[in-house]
């Protein structure tokens, strides 16, 4: 009697499930309204970073017979009173936001924020409460007053030691370039991007610390720059990364306001706050052109507008997706 064989059972196909930050872009896409922010937002910055490949003219070249110009072929966006292009100034002023934007951060609330952090809801004790002491005290001056303070103070000595630097090496171009005002604004914005992301971190810190996986880590002899490094920040990156969102936009208004003041980016090298300023500042002249030719404001207020609207948006989309509470 011939055997009957039995079937082989088919193979199941399981769905292959996606990684924790592919899941994130998946939800992240559907919300419309932040997907385009995001576009807007890598949009301006191209226009920033390639300001020098997309320029129409120098950004100090003057042109004393063509001032006070509308849009036109030649001059996009119009020329203003001094008759430098507009629309090449702006495209200049966006990569001074994104240069000092990104610095800020990275130095400001990646680095020292992340890293105070981490230390101070890891060890705790002494260490925890003199990080605190010295965050409260700095956090309790207004924000952008202390700004204000520490980027007229600090303005004076750093350029004269860049100068004398550009004396004794033969160097030139640290005052012209702008390296001295993004480092003037770096070190002034600093107050306002660490305290906060510390304060972040540590809080997650103070509740992962006692993990299970942290206490078996600590068991097995790991190092504590390896605990904090590559057992605790990686669970802290989804809180950090909307704290980022949101901070990105405050941080380019920051700088805006410095310009504005005069405290900022230093003429020739554009800076959307001095374009504004210029416009708007006291004086007879300034007084005419913001009374005849008001035009000369949309463009910087516009994209001011834009990235502080836009990262907002993205910051509130982030938290929905990121934050376990919020779904």
């Amino acid at each position: 009697m011939a055997s009957i064989t039995q079937p082989e059972p088919a193979e199941i196909e399981l769905p292959r499930s996606r990684g924790h930050w592919r899941n994130v872009w998946a939800k992240f896409r559907k919300r419309r309204l932040a997907f385009a922010s995001l576009i807007i937002i890598t949009f301006i910055y191209l226009l920033g970073i390639f300001a020098p490949v997309i320029q129409t003219h120098d950004y100090q070249a003057t042109d004393l017979m063509r001032t006070q110009q509308g849009p036109s072929a030649e001059n996009w966006f119009g020329t203003d009173r001094a008759g430098r292009d507009i629309y090449t100034r702006v495209v200049w002023g966006i990569q001074t936001t994104v240069i000092i934007t990104i610095t800020t951060f990275v130095t400001g609330s990646l680095f020292l924020g992340v890293t105070v952090g981490l230390v101070a809801g890891y060890f705790r004790g002494w260490i925890d409460a003199i990080i605190m002491r010295v965050g409260e005290v700095v956090s309790a001056f207004p924000d952008i007053l202390l700004i204000i303070l520490l980027a007229a103070t600090l303005r004076p000595r750093i350029v004269e030691f860049a100068r004398n630097v550009e004396d004794s090496t033969g160097i030139s171009g640290l005052v012209s370039s702008g390296i001295v005002d993004y480092v003037v604004i770096g070190i002034a914005l600093l107050p306002l991007s660490w305290f906060g992301m510390m304060r972040l971190v540590r809080g997650q810190v103070l509740a992962l610390r006692e993990a299970e996986y942290v206490e078996a880590a600590r068991a097995m002899g790991t190092t504590t720059p390896r605990i904090l490094f590559r057992h605790i920040l990686p669970n802290v990156v989804s809180p950090i990364i909307v704290s980022v969102s949101f901070g990105i936009g405050a941080i380019a208004l920051s700088e805006v306001v410095l310009s504005f003041f005069g405290l900022g980016v230093q003429p020739p090298r554009p800076s959307l706050g001095v374009m504004i300023g210029e416009v708007t500042a006291r004086g007879g002249a300034s007084v005419s052109v913001l009374r005849d030719h008001p035009e000369q404001l949309l463009a910087p207020i516009i994209v001011v507008w834009l990235l502080i609207f836009c990262w907002n948006i993205v910051g509130d989309a982030l938290n929905d997706v990121l934050n376990p509470r919020a779904r």
